[in-house]
């Protein structure tokens, strides 16, 4: 959510960042807020003028009726009662105008970052560099649930007759795998100096629109049917949202913190939803990391958080690469935003397994979260990484680990999670 001030200074500026990011359609919601603003500012000023008018009245009566001249305060009282009703009128018309504003204002995207590149859609999302080498191995690779029922690790005819397509049950090695990476890139966020948390799961309107656009709210979030709350798509909203309303003191910054969460997404729009497998499901678990600093500091962030997921991938033996997202591809809060992607060797190319976004102030000025600095208070800056969102890594992880005779490798950092185990058989 930008500054009305700045788009009131600056359409032009904030108008070609509509075009960069292909939203030509809401061009024409610049000027309109704009004038809103003209008229919200005049009713605010004519609301200010009577409650003055009226504080002085209120004082010129008690003064007349101290000296006993009743007939003159009534007159004033008389114009008092006319200028209340007018009042009256004036705040409804104000607060019409404050929520038109803000639901606009709501849907005008964030400034991209200038080194973002532009681009309609994410086929022009950029590769910035590749980490580990891609390799094809002599054998044939299975599809990944077809790896896991061979070790008797999925169950997805149940899990479908339970809850539908897009769940599963996992099972036995299979689910110690599952829950052995979430445990290490817990403790692998931690050895970075981050503070572990859980989360609530679920989060009020007020939370859900504070850290996310409209359209991805409408694809991703399930409400609970008669109360004011969504379950989370991550566990990033819960994490930005702890921060609502609040005045953080500017020493104790920056605020890092790591968190595991299950994630429940509709996936409305996912075509091609595999029933089989498990790329694209409405139930898993991730763990993330959520970054609060000064805005100064919000760029070097950016960078030391994708690096961790990398280092985490390349420590199970995962070939990676690192996607610029193009504008068109960023979300409207995001300022910039690169995926971090996994080699899978059955497919013989790279698949997206988690995201690092820059947001700049746009969460924190909709959640109101201020910093107490030397000069006065300012909005904070948040990021947001996944560090690793099993089952899907588990995809890159089985593939990329994976024996001629149907074994998995266990890599050496995940082995004390695995009870020291080498290999599942």
């Amino acid at each position: 959510m930008l500054d009305l001030k700045f788009v009131r200074e600056n359409p032009d500026i904030v108008k070609q960042n509509i075009k960069n990011k292909f939203q030509d359609h809401k061009l024409g919601l610049v000027d309109e807020v704009i004038a809103l603003d003209i008229q919200h500012r005049n009713v605010k000023q004519e609301a200010e003028n009577l409650r003055a008018e009226r504080n002085k009245i209120s004082k010129q009566i008690g003064a007349m009726m101290g000296q006993g001249k009743k007939t003159e305060a009534e007159e004033l009282k008389a114009k008092v009662n006319s200028n209340s009703e007018h009042l009256a009128q004036l705040e409804i018309q104000e607060n019409e105008l404050a929520k038109k504003i803000n639901d606009i204002m709501l849907t005008i995207p964030n400034i991209i970052d200038p080194s973002v590149p532009i681009g309609k859609d994410d086929s022009e999302n950029v590769e910035l560099e590749r980490f580990g080498e891609p390799l094809v191995p002599d054998f044939e690779v299975p599809y990944h649930t077809e790896i896991m029922e061979k070790l008797s690790g999925i169950d997805l005819d149940s899990a479908r007759r339970v809850a539908g397509s897009g769940f599963y049950y996992l099972m036995g090695n299979i689910a110690r795998l599952h829950s052995a990476v979430i445990s290490y890139a817990r403790d692998f966020m931690i050895n970075k100096g981050f503070t572990y948390c859980i989360p609530p799961y679920m989060i009020r309107s007020e939370v859900v629109t504070g850290v996310m656009s409209f359209a991805e709210m409408d694809a991703m979030m399930y409400k609970i049917e008669g109360e004011d709350l969504y379950l989370i798509g991550t566990s990033e909203h819960s994490m930005i949202g702890k921060y609502i309303d609040t005045i953080i003191p500017e020493e104790s910054l920056p605020h890092a913190l790591t968190s595991y969460s299950p994630c429940f997404r509709k996936e409305k729009g996912a075509h091609g939803l595999e029933e089989r497998g498990v790329y694209r499901i409405h139930q898993f678990e991730k763990q993330e990391m959520i970054v609060v600093c000064k805005p100064e500091e919000s760029m070097l962030w950016y960078d030391k958080l994708w690096r961790y997921t990398v280092e985490l991938f390349r420590s199970l033996d995962i070939p990676v690469r690192t996607l610029e997202c193009c504008s068109g591809d960023l979300a409207d809060l995001k300022v910039k935003s690169v995926d971090v992607e996994a080699w899978s060797p059955r497919q013989k190319k790279y698949f997206e397994v988690g995201s690092c976004s820059n947001l700049g102030d746009a969460q924190a000025r909709r959640l109101k979260i201020r910093v107490n600095g030397a000069s006065g208070k300012y909005f904070a800056h948040t990021l947001n990484n996944t560090v690793v969102a099993p089952p899907r890594m588990l995809i890159a992880f089985l593939e990329n680990n994976l024996n001629e005779d149907g074994s998995v490798r266990i890599p050496t950092a995940l082995q004390p999670y695995m009870g020291g185990m080498t290999v599942i058989k």
